[in-house]
């Protein structure tokens, strides 16, 4: 099992007493001026350092961007090369020496290197080239990266929970160093994209999607099995508070189901595989329902689900796990995907399924014979397990598909015009979701948090994007969706009676970027 954790604010084991910095800002233990005091402020007792204990500190260590003052004052003075850079010619160098790895497993390994020795110059690096840095650190490269994380592995991340610590698992947290957290995500490692059980070598997924530390162990269902994901559900309350965010990651669909709907109402999580897999199909019902005041019942009949016995219908409601029962609609059984969009004729077709090449040439095709514009959605990763190409999609379609996929691909020339693929990534969503529900103080998830989310998203693609192809907005602009979705989640949060943190901020987008991270080197004194 696996979890993630992120601090996102923490105080000094001493009172120090909060020094007034620049802008009405706190004073960390090195003279760092600080934004505001919900950035997370490192134990005295682990950030007092200097000389070498400095330079191993990823949270302060700025490398060659120490000041010729800072470097006497922190003792550290000969131990860098006597030359000062500013963290922009840092980032430029970076990026020239990443360009240089052909391979982009190199890439990843170059990246984490980097944010176990510099934090800041990570996530600005990161944040500043999101577009060619996201397949590194992120899928598909990720994917590569949880299948050889035995052979890279170099220094723990996070914390590991396995059989052998149940019945202490509390006291395991405790272990964990920093104390207020607000946001961890966990999993047992055994769907790991569409990999199946890579056990701890999962570690690679939540350290790429969240940048958060990690417990890790791959433990077969089993009564045992319950019962440690009861004690750590337990456990983190007990811990961390009400309040605290969990994220189920990368479970596989017998317990992921099962996981949500047990904790839901008493904690709060989410689950972005499954509420953005499955649970796609049931927003897509509220949302229709919500905008035409149909039943929801009469809406689930406008969606129909394929599995690997092919499409969901009343016959097999006896065999059915209890999660697809709702989606079993009137119909003979259809075995193949094709002879299912052959008689269903729907306009959208989308793929979770993680098995790749299922929308086959012969699919596409009759997509495209059936609809003027079809919808094709390959969301399944990595790359190899897509249902297909851009190129496929784009080709087989006559230059008529609308495609997007949940791995990138380059740009496509057809005919002499050029389409430009978009990534359904969930990571357009979930930084801004989690930022509105922690901002906010939401003590559980609904579905409409949910929607409100997604409407966020789809309000920020722009007729120029349409044109090119693209059905989401640019992942430039991350920031400032991730912010607008964190406001369009907290404003729902605060209509429905979910939200504890008092007085509501009069402007939620404002309030979001200012409690947003920002990794600009600060002065020491």
């Amino acid at each position: 099992m696996e979890s993630t954790f992120k601090e996102l604010s923490g105080e000094s084991v001493l009172d120090l007493k909060d020094k007034t910095g620049i802008g009405g800002g706190v004073e960390d233990v090195y003279g760092e001026d600080r934004a505001s005091q919900d950035q997370p402020i490192t134990p005295w007792t682990v950030s007092v350092a200097s000389g070498y204990s400095l330079l191993r500190d990823p949270r302060h260590n700025k490398g060659l961007a120490f000041t010729d003052k800072e470097r006497d004052a922190h003792y550290l003075t000969g131990l860098l090369p006597p030359v000062v850079l500013s963290q922009e010619l840092q980032e430029k160098r970076l990026m020239h020496n990443l360009r240089q790895y052909e391979v982009p497993l190199h890439r990843y390994i170059a990246m984490m290197a980097l944010q176990e020795r510099n934090e800041k110059l990570f996530y600005k690096l990161l944040m500043d080239n999101v577009e060619e840095l996201l397949p590194v650190v992120y899928t598909p490269t990720v994917g590569e990266a949880c299948q050889k994380y035995g052979s890279i592995f170099k220094r723990p991340q996070g914390l590991y929970i396995s059989l052998k610590e149940k019945g202490k698992i509390l006291e395991v947290l405790k272990n964990w160093p920093e104390k207020s957290i607000q946001v961890i995500v966990v999993t047992d490692g055994e769907r790991i994209l569409g990999l199946g059980d890579l056990g701890c070598q999962g570690m690679g997924i939540p350290v790429g999607k969240l940048s958060l530390y990690t417990a890790l162990g791959g433990v077969r269902p089993s009564a045992e099995y319950a019962e440690l994901l009861e004690e750590f559900m337990s456990a983190v309350k007990q811990n961390y508070g009400e309040k605290v965010l969990v994220q189920f990651e990368d479970f596989a669909n017998h317990n992921a189901f099962d996981l949500l709907a047990k904790y839901r109402t008493t904690h709060l999580v989410f689950n972005d595989d499954i509420q953005a897999g499955t649970g796609i199909a049931e927003l897509i019902a509220l949302q229709i329902s919500k905008e035409t005041n149909a039943p929801l019942e009469q809406t689930r009949k406008k969606i129909w689900l394929v599995d690997s016995k092919g499409l969901i219908v009343c016959s097999r409601k006896g065999a059915l796990q209890h999660f697809k029962v709702p989606w079993a609609h009137e119909h003979e059984p259809v075995k193949e995907l094709l002879d299912a969009v052959k008689e269903i004729k729907p306009t959208v077709l989308i793929g979770t399924s993680g098995v790749g090449r299922t929308f086959t040439k012969e699919v596409v095709e009759a997509m495209a014979s059936i609809n003027q514009k079809p919808l094709i959605l390959a969301l399944s990763n990595p790359t190899s397990q897509s249902e297909c190409t851009a190129e496929e999609a784009y080709t087989w379609s006559e230059g008529r598909a609308i495609f997007a996929s949940g791995s990138p691909f380059q740009p496509v020339e057809y005919n002499g015009n050029v389409f430009v693929p978009g990534q359904a990534n969930n990571a357009y969503i979930f930084p801004g979701f989690g930022l509105g529900l922690i901002m906010s103080g939401t003590v559980r998830v609904h579905d409409d948090l949910l929607l409100a989310a997604s409407e966020a998203l789809a309000n920020q693609a722009m007729e120029e994007n349409y044109a090119k192809g693209l059905i989401y907005p640019p992942f430039t602009n991350i920031r400032k969706i991730s912010a607008n979705i964190a406001a369009t989640v907290a404003a729902r949060a605060y209509e429905l009676g979910l939200a504890s943190r008092l007085p509501r901020p009069k402007d939620l987008v404002n309030f979001a970027e200012s409690c947003m991270y920002t990794p600009v080197y600060r002065s020491y004194r």
